[in-house]
């Protein structure tokens, strides 16, 4: 269905790409006025909400499921990120293997190759219109510091994901598949895929309720409050009692009124994205692209990059936005746009003279060791789940499938995975102290990057080819 809305008011209004490509939508009504009683409420209808929702009520019909979202369903992190069905687990898998160990770190990875496998089969056993490509994924240097470290990567995640989940290409092996002139090598990942996130995350509500979730839009949560062994939630005008509570917020938790746990095991960092206008078949060719494999480059602030079933070309990364208020308002960075098409002119050159078609930014979910977790607040009644760092459209759908297993007492494997109740390093307290923190592991990575890119950066600057 055509959306009327034009580009320049449905930018305005902070609409992803995605939600704007989507055409006309129609939200589910508010809560109603009154009191509620449900056996598990879950705030949040992003990926991870929608798929503990549907799982509870598939394993255990006889309860009753209720989902509320402040805005639209689709609004959030799971309606404008890029669309990665991916693998990557935290940051990067040197940074888990420094943190927790390397049989952890393959656990993980173990995790992750099931959860874009639970995303994969989902799709296709269900036939969810979610523009689904199981396309694989490139890891891209561009210096020479940049190769080494990615050839350390390599043989990494052969160790934590074996030897047949990766492989390593040479510059005239990656030149053959994508004309840039920037990319010196890189590694392909082929089991993993692409999709649009926001016609995803809808199919997710149609199928949440197929099996009988009640799900109301644009109803924000103001309070969470202990009552009687119940939880009382209260929205504008109408309070809900839950025998268990599902805190599917993400980058929102900080905002959520109630546990101080909650609120400082995250704050919001802010990632902004591009999409070109639509390629001709002269253009494709300049560039190459024909697997159509997602991209992200090989630095500490990435750079995503991807084809879209409308022959655009989307981008995104690199400089982040960082906030510790709770406006979640810096949806808008016009800087980091330019850096966004000025990097996107760099890295193909062919296509300078593309204009950037939309462009948007949302909030993705950081914690202090970059790890992601799920807990529980004070008993096993309510369960939280965050700090995916940018990565999560199969962890958060994976990470929903664990949450059911908790909230019905299951014990599997998914749920003695260690992220569950980890011991995790709070945000410090306070606006200032999450300010310095956060600030602190941006300037440690952009050090990173400008210490692997000084030559490069050098050598563009005096208009080398690289």
């Amino acid at each position: 269905m055509q959306n009327n809305t034009s580009i320049s008011d449905a930018m305005s209004s902070n609409q992803s790409f995605w939600q704007h490509k989507y055409g006309r939508y129609q939200p589910n009504p508010p809560l109603p006025a009154g009191v509620h009683k449900v056996d598990v409420l879950i705030i949040g209808g992003g990926y991870t909400g929608l798929t503990t929702a549907r799982e509870l009520k598939r394993d255990a019909p006889e309860l009753s499921v209720m989902l509320l979202d402040a805005n639209d369903i689709g609004f959030g992190a799971s309606g404008r990120n890029g669309g990665f069905n991916m693998t990557l687990f935290g940051m990067e898998p040197e940074v888990t293997v420094f943190r927790w160990g390397k049989n952890k770190a393959t656990q993980a990875q173990s995790y992750m190759q099931d959860a874009v496998e639970y995303v994969r089969t989902l799709i296709d056993s269900e036939q969810l219109d979610s523009d689904y490509e199981h396309t694989g994924m490139w890891r891209v240097a561009y210096s020479a510091k940049q190769e080494k470290r990615l050839r350390k990567t390599f043989g990494l995640l052969q160790e934590l994901g074996g030897n047949e989940s990766y492989q390593l290409l040479s510059q005239s092996d990656a030149q053959q598949k994508l004309k840039s002139p920037r990319v010196r090598a890189a590694i392909y990942e082929p089991g993993t895929g692409i999709l649009d996130p926001c016609k995803h995350v809808r199919e997710l509500k149609r199928l949440a309720e197929q099996a009988q979730v009640n799900i109301f839009e644009n109803s924000p949560v103001l309070d969470i409050e202990k009552l009687d062994g119940t939880n009382k939630v209260k929205t504008a005008n109408a309070v809900v009692h839950a025998q268990k509570l599902v805190l599917a917020t993400n980058a929102w938790s900080h905002t959520l009124q109630g546990s101080k746990k909650l609120r400082n095991r995250q704050r919001p960092v802010w990632t902004y994205q591009i999409v070109s206008d639509p390629l001709t078949a002269a253009e494709w060719e300049s560039v190459g692209w024909q697997d159509r494999m997602s991209i992200e480059d090989n630095r500490q602030l990435v750079h995503y990059m991807r084809i879209t079933k409308c022959g655009r070309i989307t981008m995104g990364g690199g400089s982040i936005g960082i906030d510790v208020t709770e406006d979640m308002n810096k949806w808008h960075d016009a800087i980091i746009w330019e850096k966004l098409k000025a990097h996107f002119d760099w890295l193909f050159p062919a296509l300078k003279h593309k204009k950037v078609h939309y462009q948007w930014g949302g909030a993705v979910s950081s914690n202090m060791d970059m790890t992601p977790e799920i807990g529980f607040l004070g008993d096993e009644n309510i369960v939280y789940a965050n700090g995916c760092i940018g990565h999560g459209v199969s962890l958060t759908q994976y990470n929903g499938r664990v949450i059911a297993d908790l909230l019905l007492g299951k014990d599997t494997e998914r749920s003695r995975f260690w992220i569950v109740n980890r011991k995790a390093i709070a945000v410090p307290p306070g606006k200032l102290l999450a300010w310095l923190g956060v600030n602190s592991i941006n300037a440690a990575l952009k050090t990173v990057d400008w210490y692997e890119e000084r030559e490069l950066n050098r050598s563009v600057s005096e208009g080398e080819e690289q």
